[in-house]
């Protein structure tokens, strides 16, 4: 939350300092009021525009201690500049963030789908901390469209897969582990797992707070599911975490 902030790269038509103000509201909206339980924080974050390429952790070993998140964004857009690094802050806050932190299915598409729901969450949030005290003079009328890239995002996943808005999580889960489980990154499929976790996460702080006992196990997300959720919840309990995600994706999966 209070780390060294270092913003790198090239930002075209934006200011760096601008840029910097975004990504500094962007984290205290997701992390305000959010107990940091990890015991493997980094020290210091880098942000680093690029023009082509997908937003991703850079896994790096040098230097040890900085988590290193790269966007692409174009001038200005602070939307989708506050939506990708809150995705990948995410990632950073579930431990994933260092040299060892490759994605390994058959469980990377769960990170993916908590990571993304985390971004979104705090989308509502920086929202209304704009509103009521914009990071640029006279600019509060923005939040408006942070709302609107929120909606438009959520709606997005509703619609992905034909699963609609109301779609059973182990029904879908059940249909589809093996399509999910193979993936390395976030995909428009996993919309109903995003939605659901959105809730709980929406619902519950605790539930933000379990993310931070992801990965602290050598195997990482290479395991089955069913060891993955007996991994998380004993990492919960060794950090304080209440393990409440866990248990609550557990049973909506119909995991036991």
């Amino acid at each position: 939350m209070t780390s060294p902030l270092e913003i790198e790269g090239d930002w075209g038509g934006s200011l760096p300092e601008s840029a910097r103000r975004v990504v500094l509201r962007m984290r205290e909206a997701c992390l305000t009021g959010v107990r940091l339980l990890s015991d493997r924080q980094p020290d210091r974050l880098r942000v680093e525009n690029h023009s082509t390429g997908p937003p991703a952790i850079w896994l790096h070993a040098d230097p040890v201690t900085t988590a290193w998140a790269i966007v692409d964004i174009d001038p200005r857009d602070w939307c989708k500049l506050a939506y990708q690094f809150g995705h990948e802050l995410g990632h950073i806050f579930a431990n994933s963030w260092n040299a060892v932190a490759w994605p390994r299915p058959p469980c990377q598409w769960l990170e993916e789908a908590m990571v993304e729901a985390f971004s979104i969450r705090g989308l509502a949030t920086l929202a209304d901390g704009w509103e009521r005290d914009p990071p640029f003079t006279g600019d509060s009328a923005f939040a408006g469209a942070i709302r609107r890239y929120r909606a438009d995002l959520i709606e997005h996943y509703r619609k992905a897969g034909g699963q609609g808005p109301a779609a059973d999580l182990a029904a879908w889960f059940a249909a589809n582990r093996a399509a999910v489980e193979a993936l390395h990154g976030l995909s428009e499929f996993l919309g109903p797992a995003v939605l659901a976790i959105l809730a709980a996460l929406e619902s519950d702080v605790a539930c933000v707070e379990d993310l931070g006992a992801l990965n602290r196990w050598p195997e990482r997300s290479s395991l089955p599911i069913e060891d993955y959720f007996e991994k998380w919840e004993a990492s919960c309990a060794e950090i304080g975490a209440s393990g409440r995600l866990p248990q609550r994706l557990k049973s909506q999966l119909k995991l036991g």
